[in-house]
């Protein structure tokens, strides 16, 4: 069963598993109902539907649409609104892969009589053969660097994987869309959607407004050279204090800087923004440090390279650690270097685990910009994406 999104990636996964002899059904989701959130202009789950139906007859496949919304609803949307209210920011498209995908998705694909699942996701799946005659399954990034989405498939199982394939991980956008035009499919030329999986472009604030209630609030501006970025190094005794003095970040009052404007919420607003903070005549535009949503203050400092948006470490509680490789899962004291991610289409970074008591820390070689809560950091060895885990 390939999911089919009516984009061009989906499209020719579909076709190239009908080339390699599979008998090969689409399925669109349907995630969302509500369209008085979404630019209807921007890819309307319908127009996606119809693509999808076109693809499907064009490549001689059936084709149906199964709706998700109640579980979209009740695993992404109030899992979006909860992490802002306590003031993380989420990552819908993780978790729609975790949660939706290759979950409620891949259940109906498997009762449909599938024996796997296809996405249009640019990465691949490696299968190391172990000594017992099982199976060890690997997620490996998408040739196409500049495509790769290993980082969304970031919280998958040993189990989903062994039920998914990814074909198109091999190619190259350029080369996706060289297959479609030759094949002739309506979808060579579309633009990749942008946005909340499937639900098409979500103004965010409206999309959160239905739920969140805005509230007038301070934005208060942090100087670069402020008395909290001036912190002596003290001599650790031990590396667990050296990395929690790293992983700390400052704590701001209002009385830190001088209010330069107003905002609507401070759940609206994530670290390392720049847009939507409306506020002018500063020498560099002010970047969101930190968002405090129980006081409802917003702390700006000036330009991408101010101290307020680096660090070093940062921490990942224990229930929130995932390994994809739970053979490489590591035990309390031991350490591992690996490179990371913190966000999608970040370069990897050089980078070492520390297991701890209740947790891992991920300690970069550089300083980082806008470690931000709530957000996924993905752990790789070479190419092989081993685990991740929630920013605390």
């Amino acid at each position: 069963v390939v999911g089919l999104s009516g984009g061009v990636d989906s499209s020719v996964a579909a076709y190239l598993l009908k080339e390699q002899g599979y008998d090969v059904i689409g399925l669109f989701m349907k995630n969302w109902h509500d369209d008085s959130v979404t630019i209807s202009e921007e890819c309307p789950w319908l127009e996606d539907s119809n693509d999808a139906l076109i693809v499907a007859e064009k490549l001689g496949i059936p084709f149906q649409t199964v709706d998700l919304s109640v579980e979209y609803k009740e695993r992404i949307v109030d899992y979006m609104f909860r992490e802002y209210e306590m003031g993380r920011t989420p990552n819908p498209d993780v978790l729609c892969n975790r949660e939706i995908k290759f979950d409620v998705f891949l259940k109906i694909a498997l009762q449909l009589g599938a024996d796997f699942v296809a996405t249009g996701h640019y990465c691949r799946k490696g299968i190391i053969q172990n000594t017992d005659g099982t199976e060890t399954y690997q997620l490996l990034s998408g040739k196409d660097d500049n495509k790769d989405q290993s980082y969304f498939l970031c919280q998958l199982s040993q189990e989903q994987l062994s039920k998914t394939l990814f074909p198109i991980g091999e190619l190259t956008k350029p080369e996706v869309r060289k297959i479609a035009a030759k094949m002739d499919l309506i979808t060579a030329d579309k633009k990749d959607s942008q946005g909340l999986c499937f639900i098409g472009k979500v103004r965010l604030p409206e999309f959160l407004q239905q739920q969140l209630k805005p509230k007038q609030g301070k934005i208060i501006e942090i100087p670069a050279d402020g008395e909290k970025y001036i912190r002596p190094i003290p001599n650790f005794d031990g590396k667990i204090p050296e990395l929690e003095f790293f992983a700390e970040k400052p704590a701001y009052n209002i009385t830190d800087g001088k209010i330069v404007g107003e905002h609507k919420g401070a759940h609206y607003f994530t670290k390392g923004q720049r847009k939507g903070l409306h506020v002018g005549g500063t020498k560099e535009p002010l970047f969101v440090i930190e968002t405090d949503v129980n006081e409802n203050v917003i702390y700006t400092g000036q330009g991408k390279s101010h101290p307020g948006l680096y660090r070093r470490t940062l921490f990942v509680n224990d229930e929130e650690i995932h390994w994809v490789r739970k053979d490489l899962a590591m035990l309390v004291d031991e350490k591992l270097e690996i490179k990371a991610r913190i966000r999608y289409r970040q370069e990897l970074q050089n980078a070492t685990l520390y297991k701890v008591d209740g947790g891992m820390f991920v300690d970069f070689e550089n300083m980082q910009s806008a470690i931000t809560e709530g957000q996924f950091v993905a752990w790789y060895i070479d190419e092989e994406l081993i685990g991740s885990g929630v920013i605390s």
